[in-house]
């Protein structure tokens, strides 16, 4: 009820600031309880996903430094952290991450819990891409409510104590720098007790990872996939950097394809294009051997051609014999 409606009610005559303010110091001692029960989870059912951005920005290829996101998955039963640093937050560099952290668990969990990160789903639909995802792997992307972080708090309160306990003193050159240093701060995280459960997550791994659902016989088709024409500067664009290509498939369709590490470009089945993939915003790769090979084909094409002299001169017996005359009288 607006403060303005109780004051009318109770015939208040004095001054409305007062009674609003007032009424909004009250409000909270009369608001509706909602009580979070104590959620227990079964060895297989579920892990919790979340993205956790360290507070620190992270130095990248072009000199510039920028904050980046923390793919996080915890098997809930267990306890057991997996972790990476990942380019953005974008769905395919999350299901990259996703798959490479469900391979480090050695099995599916049945579920995997979300909150509404865009690049999962929102308000109930999944993302292009994910259902996919779930489907191959044979478990369910669950979507929890907005504002309903005691449903994922087993995974938020690792955000917190590695924010709290990895964070402090580290330097990092770079991204690959940080993850490899992560692996092995969750290597002694994941050998540590953990009050709630009275247990290390390293030992009761093996028996969640026992009720999980196997790895999938086949590869997952996972990343950024394009196929464009490719213009006459030679360059296709992955996520918002450029990367060069053999500029002889000039014109022609190629194949554009990525994961977290790596950008190739394809013709054919043939790899015209093998790049690190750039963290960087708005960077440019160019492989020397793709300079070289353009202007080689620059100069080519610069060179005056030599003018084709034809020869137009034809034998008149040539046109007797084709109608049939043999001579003349």
């Amino acid at each position: 009820m607006p403060a303005t409606v109780i004051a009318e009610r109770v015939e208040w005559a004095g001054s409305i600031t007062w009674f609003r303010e007032n009424v909004r110091r009250l409000r909270p001692e009369h608001r509706p309880v909602d009580p979070a029960d104590r959620l227990s989870w079964a060895a297989g059912d579920a892990a919790q996903c979340d993205l956790w951005f360290p507070p620190r920005k992270i130095p990248l290829e072009d000199g510039g430094s920028v904050l980046l996101p923390v793919l996080v998955i915890v098997a809930a039963h267990s306890r057991f952290i997996t972790a990476r640093m990942i380019p953005t937050r974008k769905t395919e560099d999350l299901l990259l991450g996703s798959w490479e952290l469900i391979q480090q668990l050695g099995r599916v969990p049945r579920r995997l819990i979300w909150d509404n990160e865009p690049g999962i789903g929102q308000k109930g639909r999944l993302a292009q891409g994910v259902a996919a995802f779930a489907g191959t792997l044979a478990t369910k992307v669950v979507q929890l409510r907005p504002y309903d972080p005691e449903s994922k708090g087993i995974v938020e309160r690792r955000n917190g104590w590695m924010e709290s306990s990895f964070m402090p003193g580290r330097t990092f050159t770079s991204p690959a720098d940080f993850n490899t240093q992560l692996t092995d701060w969750l290597e002694r995280a994941n050998a540590r007790v953990v009050r709630t459960i009275k247990a290390r997550p390293i030992d009761l791994i093996d028996h969640d990872r026992s009720r999980m659902l196997p790895l999938p016989p086949v590869p997952l088709q996972l990343g950024w996939r394009e196929r464009v024409r490719l213009g006459r500067d030679y360059y296709v664009r992955l996520d918002t950097s450029d990367y060069s290509v053999d500029p002889q498939a000039i014109g022609r369709m190629v194949d554009v394809t990525a994961d977290l590490d790596r950008v190739r470009v394809r013709l054919d089945g043939r790899i015209l294009a093998d790049h690190r993939r750039i963290w960087a915003r708005g960077a440019v790769v160019t492989d020397p051997t793709h300079r070289e090979t353009a202007k080689l084909l620059r100069q080519q094409f610069q060179q005056p051609r030599q003018p084709v002299v034809d020869d137009l001169t034809r034998d008149l017996a040539d046109y007797d014999r084709a109608f049939g005359i043999s001579g003349v009288a």
